[in-house]
């Protein structure tokens, strides 16, 4: 790995030498009752427009990697034949200027799913590959607790992450590309000064986290408490509306449908993602469903993001991100969820 420093006036510069792509940063969308600023994904054309030292984004960047709704194929029917159509690449490459780590660590883990699989999705992989990343660190918020979650900092998935020490960003430089992309603003090599004040900013963003979650023995726990009454006052409070999942950075859910033209000339192939807090989200054929309690739906979400997701890959689907907590309206959160199965375990012994 590489490191550099540049002024801060060059931000401007590196805003201008990736322009000539599809750019998509965070953007002030609207203001919140309290006059906060409400941040969102989004495509960005003038730099004067790009906030890079947001706080946090009301939704994450899932959905250009993970569309909501999605045409994975269109058919055609002819008098002799018919065509099908699939779009597997976006048309032109994206470049993501100003994620967070907990996004990029999401991504991470979403690339374990949908790309390294043995059945890799050729639409989510055709839109990761065809993307430039540029990362920033941030300030935690009273909700976040990615540093529980081990997400505060990024090793990988990223082609450059900027860190803000004061006068100069502290650039580090995680791709063949990204050292191309840099040979267009003035940068300096970063000295042991630079490494010092890189540390020290490190050590002030920890000293900010308000918000913890503790994961010892987690995996444990969750199997000694799966029949916990916890769960059942939790799903009384849920209302099973899947705002958790729509804001969710990981949340990868999703179900097909065919729909077909009245003329019987076309018809196409849509993935829309799902959640597993919806009622009929294990219905099935006949119309059986296997979870029909909002207890039981609320449950398992907890037991694939802690349980099964660490069994599979040693480490939790969740990033600490917080947004399910502060988007729910039953007031919902993980941090309070996870402390409520560990008092119920302590009690029980």
């Amino acid at each position: 790995m590489l490191f550099c420093v540049f002024a801060k006036s060059e931000l401007r510069h590196l805003f201008e030498v990736l322009s000539y792509n599809c750019l998509v940063g965070p953007t002030v969308k609207e203001t919140s009752p309290e006059s906060w600023p409400l941040y969102a994904y989004e495509q960005v054309f003038d730099f004067a427009d790009l906030a890079f030292e947001h706080t946090t984004t009301s939704h994450s960047p899932k959905k250009y990697f993970l569309p909501h709704r999605l045409t994975m194929a269109s058919y055609a029917l002819n008098d002799q034949s018919w065509r099908k159509e699939v779009h597997f690449t976006p048309e032109t490459p994206v470049v993501f200027f100003g994620m967070h780590a907990c996004d990029i660590n999401a991504l991470n883990r979403l690339d374990k799913v949908l790309l390294d699989s043995t059945y890799p999705n050729p639409f989510y992989a055709a839109r990761r590959r065809n993307t430039f990343i540029v990362g920033t660190s941030c300030s935690p918020q009273p909700f976040c607790f990615c540093e529980s979650m081990d997400c505060e900092t990024v090793l990988h998935g990223c082609d450059l992450f900027i860190t803000d020490i004061g006068e100069l960003y502290f650039c580090e430089i995680r791709s063949s590309a990204a050292y191309q992309v840099l040979q267009g603003i003035s940068t300096k090599e970063a000295k042991s000064e630079h490494h010092a004040l890189f540390i020290q900013a490190a050590k002030k963003r920890k000293a900010q986290f308000t918000s913890q979650m503790d994961t010892t023995d987690l995996v444990r726990i969750l199997d000694m408490e799966f029949q916990a009454e916890v769960w059942h006052e939790w799903g009384r409070r849920c209302l099973s509306c899947g705002t958790c999942a729509s804001v969710c950075p990981t949340c990868y859910c999703y179900g097909t449908e065919q729909l077909i033209d009245l003329t019987l000339g076309s018809a196409r192939k849509e993935m829309r993602l799902y959640s597993c807090n919806l009622v009929d989200f294990a219905e099935v054929a006949g119309g059986f469903n296997f979870r029909p309690e909002s207890a039981t739906r609320l449950k398992y979400r907890y037991y694939h993001k802690h349980r099964g997701f660490v069994e599979a890959f040693e480490e939790s689907l969740c990033v600490g991100c917080g947004r399910c907590g502060q988007a729910c309206l039953a007031d919902i959160a993980p941090v309070d969820v996870i402390a409520s199965v560990r008092r119920e375990a302590e009690e029980d012994g």
